[in-house]
């Protein structure tokens, strides 16, 4: 039971000009971090930025091509994660790494490396209560794990660290999964214990309110190099922003341009099975108008992934009626075309793309074999060049031809040529889910403009977003979607982040 003591304190963890090349790529260019002893220090950059590379070099997944790394003021060697963990080094991980059908105690006991063949779940019981006893939160022990809420399930895993002694804990994106209340909480029992002097914390994050609100320091990377940083109390989000981007950070306007207009998309009574074919799909009501964005918040599993299935087409109903401007809507080719409906779906390399086709011929998907009034024609491929040329350079897509496959384009790049083939034209109604996961601040930036523009021109937007920042930052009015049905409705400019978060937790 080694890792049940938690002897020691908190370790600072200092990176000396690491530099790490793969081939003749360097992801890392000679970067110097210092995360002090206690201390709570966000890690930013866009994607691509190096962020992942160094914290993989730092618990030994990786091997730098040069520089070092002191643990508690000493010069280490980090051959691989095992030596990590036995310097006090450890890593929650985006993604939850627990065993759903254990318990929580289970799942503390199993992770230890010196667990017995056969346990004594008596001794391993008290010595559990002792541990929970000095920790400043705790999760129900006898719970399986499938049962506890997301925001358990990080404790959880921040707990399963403490538990086999780490006392210098990496945290990457802890918080996707999360209500803005689990996050806070998590976040904050976390800041606890570096001010304690039981912890110290380097966080990967995207969320500057987070970092503002628990982060001491602040370092920023920057295409694989260390590029500023400080203390979180003397920079702004647009200081942490321009240092992201090399300079002053795009500008987004989102304020609604002209007034709202008729109903467009009309849902009535909509009853469908969800993935797991065991809990129902329940719409009552959902209308969006011409020259609005409606947010539908949630936190992921839902029904929002359903949601946009239905709107797609892709998912039967079983009962109701969906409408396009007083029309019924069935998602056929044809009729998306009539009622001039655009999709943005969640990775859309993989449910909107042809991944080893074009960019060109991905482009021209929507328009390839009609004419302007609308007759279907031979495919003329000079003219599908020469009209994704002029998307491309409209849509700012970074690409090496239009002939390469867009699977070789980056994820905001995708996006951006996917985008350029749903809003080429007049658009009536744009369903959009998840537009800017996984994207970098740039690309965030372009996409969301992209969106609000629609909308500005009149268009119909339904914006399904795990990002509640997002869904408070566009939307006119915002939806909250709990156990697949719509719980909460609140106008956009008088939205309450903790009432919404109630409702999205389903506590409300």
């Amino acid at each position: 039971m080694t890792g049940i003591s938690g002897s020691g304190g908190a370790i600072g963890v200092e990176t000396v000009g690491l530099t790490m090349r793969f081939g003749n790529f360097t992801a890392l260019d000679d970067v110097s971090i210092k995360v002090r002893p206690g201390s709570f220090h966000a890690l930013l950059g866009e994607n691509g930025a190096g962020k992942s590379t160094l914290v993989k070099c730092m618990m030994g997944f990786y091997h730098a091509t040069a520089g070092a790394m002191l643990v508690a003021g000493r010069e280490v060697s980090v051959p691989d994660p095992k030596a990590a963990h036995a310097l006090g080094l450890g890593m929650v991980y985006q993604h939850f790494t627990l065993v759903p059908a254990l318990t929580a105690a289970e799942n503390l006991v199993i992770s230890r490396e010196d667990t017995p063949a056969v346990i004594h779940w008596g001794r391993e019981r008290a010595a559990l209560q002792d541990f929970m006893a000095r920790m400043p939160f705790s999760v129900p022990l006898d719970e399986p794990v499938s049962r506890l809420a997301a925001g358990e399930k990080q404790k959880l895993e921040i707990l399963k660290q403490l538990y086999l002694g780490r006392r210098f804990l990496i945290l990457d994106e802890p918080t996707s999964v999360l209500t803005p209340q689990e996050a806070d909480e998590v976040l904050g029992h976390v800041r606890e214990l570096t001010r304690s002097g039981a912890l110290s914390v380097l966080i990967i994050s995207h969320k500057f309110r987070e970092v503002t609100a628990f982060a001491d320091e602040v370092s920023v990377l920057r295409r694989g190099r260390h590029v500023g940083g400080g203390k979180v109390a003397d920079l702004s989000h647009d200081d942490m922003a321009a240092m992201m981007v090399g300079g002053q950070p795009p500008r987004r306007d989102v304020e609604r341009a002209g007034e709202r207009g008729a109903p467009v998309l009309q849902l009535q009574g909509i009853r469908a099975l969800d993935r797991s074919g065991l809990r129902s799909i329940e719409i009552d009501s959902l209308t969006v108008h011409g020259g609005e964005i409606v947010g539908i918040a949630g936190v992921s599993g839902n029904g929002q992934m359903e949601l946009m299935e239905i709107l797609s087409g892709q998912r039967p109903i079983s009962a109701g009626r969906i409408d396009v401007a007083g029309a019924p809507f069935g998602a056929t080719r044809e009729e998306a075309h009539a009622a001039r409906v655009r999709y943005l779906p969640e990775e859309p390399l993989s449910n909107a793309c042809a991944p080893r086709m074009s960019v060109a011929e991905n482009i021209a998907f929507r328009s390839f074999d009609l004419k302007a009034d609308g007759k279907r024609f031979w495919l003329d491929r000079g003219a599908m060049r020469s009209r994704a040329r002029e998307l491309i350079a409209a849509f700012n897509v970074k690409t090496a031809s239009p002939d390469s496959p867009i699977q070789t384009l980056s994820g905001g790049n995708v996006q951006r040529a996917v985008l350029a083939r749903e809003l080429t034209g007049d658009v009536n109604l744009l369903l959009v889910s998840n537009p800017c996961f996984g994207l970098d601040f740039s690309a965030v930036a372009a996409i969301r403009s992209r969106i609000v523009a629609a909308r500005n021109s009149g268009a119909a937007v339904l914006l399904l977003s795990e990002d509640l920042d997002e869904i408070l930052e566009l939307s006119d009015r915002v939806l909250v979607m709990s156990e697949g049905g719509i719980v909460h409705e609140t106008p956009g400019a008088h939205a309450d982040i903790g009432v919404i978060g109630q409702h999205m937790a389903g506590h409300a």
